[in-house]
């Protein structure tokens, strides 16, 4: 039986993980521009940015005026990052326009990169396995049945090396473990990667030992960084496996200024997983061409070509879309934009064809 999904839940996190990597004097009308785009394309969950202090995220300085300014539209869930009681209540004060309310329930993450952890959350993997009491008693007290863990960076450190399957199932082990002797099951397991060290048979081999060592778990979210170009891979695994929720942005916008990478630890582009799951047969709820021209925002709101794929070859061509016979050459990217520019994009080029030739009529 196959376990390939009917449908995914593909999260963009262009406006939050994109932008807070690029550069801080990016223009809020800019970004205004980008956020309508990206609620063309059929994204049902969108991140505005995130409620951080300016002095370590700049970029994110402008994300009240942002709240205040953008205007929703029908059938988006409009949310934000937030780290702490004060970043939750400046982004709640504009609910329910932005919603930080509603969530995935109760949940812990805990980094198996004690480095990065301490780098990224000023705090070390045993204050954040301490710090899961609280929440685990919070769940308790609220009287739920269901939680969801969050490992962090489960296949290797650019500060450490590579971690083996047995440190990533004992450090799960004992996540679970404190939930369950409150009583609360752990139905959903987040896999989140900062550093890139994920492979598809890595990624393959964790999940099916999770499923198999704790069979009530039933949901997986994965939240990939895409520094040595495997993730698309590791996401098509997941896919095998039944996975539904995975988070990307456009073009492969983001980064991570803790790990090492910066710019350079992008994600899987929107529309390059979004094509995958489409050939696939996987429903998405996006729009391939709407996304490829928020892809276009985009570059122009960064002032840089992003990193995807499908936005600069376009969709493969079908029906009345393929191209022309007599099509000249195409050889600059420009040029291959006449999928969505139309034959203006590659006027004056050379022809491969004489005009005797019978396809030069075509």
């Amino acid at each position: 039986m196959s376990l390939i999904p009917e449908s995914v839940i593909i999260t963009d996190d262009t406006m939050r993980e994109g932008l807070q990597i690029e550069r801080a004097d990016i223009p809020v009308e800019a970004k205004l521009r980008l956020l309508d785009a990206l609620g063309e394309t059929g994204a049902k969950v969108i991140a505005i940015g995130s409620f951080a202090h300016p002095k370590w995220t700049p970029q994110m300085a402008c994300i009240d005026e942002i709240a205040e300014r953008f205007v929703p539209k029908p059938g988006i869930r409009y949310t934000a990052a937030v780290f702490n009681k004060k970043g939750y209540d400046r982004a709640d004060a504009y609910y329910p326009k932005l919603d930080v309310r509603s969530g995935k329930g109760f949940r812990t993450n805990v980094e198996l990169c004690d480095t990065f952890a301490r780098r990224n959350y000023n705090r070390s993997q045993a204050q954040q396995l301490a710090a899961m009491d609280a929440t685990i008693e919070a769940a308790r007290a609220a009287g739920v049945t269901e939680g969801g863990v969050g490992i962090g960076n489960p296949f290797g450190s650019n500060y450490e090396g590579p971690f083996s399957h047995e440190q990533r199932m004992a450090l799960l082990a004992t996540m679970i473990g404190k939930w369950h002797a409150a009583g609360i099951k752990v139905t959903r397991v987040a896999l989140l990667e900062a550093m890139g060290w994920n492979m598809p048979h890595l990624v393959r081999q964790f999940i099916e030992a999770i499923r198999e060592r704790w069979p009530e778990v039933k949901d997986f979210h994965l939240h990939l960084h895409n520094q040595r170009g495997a993730t698309i891979a590791s996401y098509y695994e997941a896919l095998l496996l039944g996975v539904r929720e995975f988070d990307t942005c456009l073009g492969g916008m983001g980064g991570c200024p803790y790990c090492g990478n910066g710019r350079a630890a992008g994600q899987v582009p929107t529309e390059d997983f979004v094509d995958l799951c489409h050939e696939m047969g996987i429903e998405t709820g996006y729009n391939l061409d709407k996304l490829i021209e928020a892809v276009a925002i985009a570059e122009e709101v960064v002032g840089h070509p992003l990193w995807g794929h499908v936005s600069k070859a376009g969709p493969r061509p079908r029906g009345k879309a393929v191209y022309p016979a007599n099509m000249p050459f195409v050889e600059t990217l420009e040029e291959a934009a006449h999928f969505r520019k139309g034959p203006a994009a590659y006027a004056g080029q050379l022809s491969p064809w004489s005009a005797d030739d019978p396809l030069f009529a075509k």
